[in-house]
């Protein structure tokens, strides 16, 4: 992390966003050990910086009626540089498409599809993402449970 300029007290701020982005300045900056003013020049260095890049409310999948999740590996028919920014164009427009991942091996993208059921899925994978140019192979593996889910990143303490 020290590319990023960030220290200690960056770091812990950082953790508590992580846990409750609601918390005012007030609150982190005594978690941290700051008064308010410092606390909030120190969110905003790092929302400038592009290291927060926003502000979410995480929803729960299946309450939101959304509980099948489902993984696609693609393969396309080849690795140029203007395939690859299509495909990553087209898919970024697709809400269904919660992660998207370029990977390395014998598929060249790993998918999170999220929807409501299998016939939602089929008509994903018919309707779009089998008509996308370029397209090899798609393989689908659908999750059976969610053992562990989190939005927040292993931040170092030195």
């Amino acid at each position: 992390m020290a590319e990023t300029g960030m220290d200690q007290i960056d770091r812990r701020i950082l953790a508590a966003l992580q846990t409750d982005a609601r918390l005012t300045v007030e609150k982190i900056g005594a978690m941290v050990g700051l008064s308010a003013s410092p606390c909030a020049r120190r969110i905003r260095r790092l929302e400038a910086k592009g290291v927060i890049r926003g502000y979410v409310a995480v929803l729960d999948q299946v309450k939101a009626g959304l509980p099948v999740s489902v993984f696609a590996s693609v393969k396309l028919e080849r690795q140029r540089e203007e395939d690859l920014d299509r495909f990553a164009a087209a898919v970024a427009r697709w809400p269904e498409i919660v992660d998207c991942y370029l990977m390395t091996g014998p598929r060249d993208y790993l998918l999170r599809i999220v929807v409501r059921d299998l016939e939602a899925y089929e008509d994903f994978l018919k309707r779009r993402l089998t008509r996308l140019d370029g397209v090899a192979s798609i393989e689908s593996s659908f999750a059976l449970a969610q053992v562990k889910q989190s939005t927040c990143l292993p931040l170092s303490e030195g």
